[in-house]
């Protein structure tokens, strides 16, 4: 019988105690504060990078894993015999990181088949919900095709909206995208973004005030989800529990929502959203 190994980056923001339940491999990107480099994650945590973004007098920089990483990795699961691996990844049009991934995998030659590289077009929890459902259905003995088909589906039906205290970590970071003309003409305005069908952030509306951008969200989520049935919501923030819950409580007085749970945006997602951005990542399926 074949065993599916699930990989992922950094990026996926899944905590490090799922990730061991469900047996998820992680291959971490590095983030740079002038001429200090740490891995996401491994030894920069969450609680550890907001107050640098803040203190730091250097604009955090970030870089993707090398193919050289991703093979090590990919050589070392497929040690073990009768052994395929579905390695899924940060949005191809945010990062290099599929890239990377995709090059190992055709690096190993004769076994480059066993591994699936896939582009989950998304970031953050757009992509760890699709990497904890893969692993889920792995445990459950189920074939690779079988599993991508259930991301495949899965990211069909799955919507994000964030919202940021600034548009300058996205600027400067590279990362803008679609939202690029709203730069500049911010006041109290709360830019309401997504992740495209392409993974590019795109500007879904601009609200003044936290209070009617939450409220904004809600009335996009009922034209998403017009029985206002939500099997799982993921509310995420960087350094804002609170506006989280304000979110996570509007959501949850509207829709009927069967399971939710708080993620906390890692330092890779955080230098680029910014401290404060507080996130909502609904899957329908």
């Amino acid at each position: 019988m074949t065993t599916i190994r699930i990989v992922t980056d950094s990026t996926a923001d899944i905590p490090l105690a799922l990730r061991k339940e469900l047996n998820i491999e992680m291959v971490p990107l590095k983030i740079h504060f002038g001429d200090e480099q740490y891995l996401d994650t491994v030894t920069l945590s969450s609680e550890e990078f907001y107050p640098k973004l803040i203190s730091s007098p250097h604009f955090p920089r970030t870089s993707q894993p090398s193919p050289a990483e991703f093979l090590d990795l990919y050589q070392e699961l497929l040690e073990e015999p009768d052994t395929e691996i579905i390695s899924i990844h940060l949005s191809s049009a945010l990062s290099g990181t599929y890239q990377s991934a995709l090059l190992a995998s055709t690096m190993l030659e004769e076994h480059a088949d066993k591994v699936h590289v896939y582009d989950s077009r998304s970031a953050s929890y757009g992509i760890g919900a699709l990497v904890a459902a893969a692993a889920k259905a792995a445990k459950t003995g189920k074939s690779a095709a079988e599993i991508i088909d259930l991301v495949q589906t899965m990211r069909e039906n799955f919507y994000i909206y964030f919202l940021v205290d600034t548009l300058e970590f996205l600027q400067k970071g590279g990362r803008i995208g679609k939202a690029s003309a709203l730069f500049g003409s911010l006041l109290n305005i709360k830019p309401i973004l997504s992740i495209d069908r392409e993974g590019e952030v795109a500007a879904i509306d601009k609200v003044r005030g936290q209070k009617k951008a939450i409220a904004r969200i809600l009335e996009l989520l009922a034209a998403d989800v017009p029985d206002r049935s939500i099997p799982q919501l993921h509310i995420a923030h960087a350094n804002n529990l609170e506006g989280a819950e304000l979110l996570r409580e509007a959501i949850m007085q509207q829709f009927g929502v069967q399971q939710v749970d708080y993620i906390t945006l890692g330092p890779v997602i955080g230098a680029h959203a910014g401290p404060g951005t507080i996130a909502a990542f609904v899957s329908t399926v």
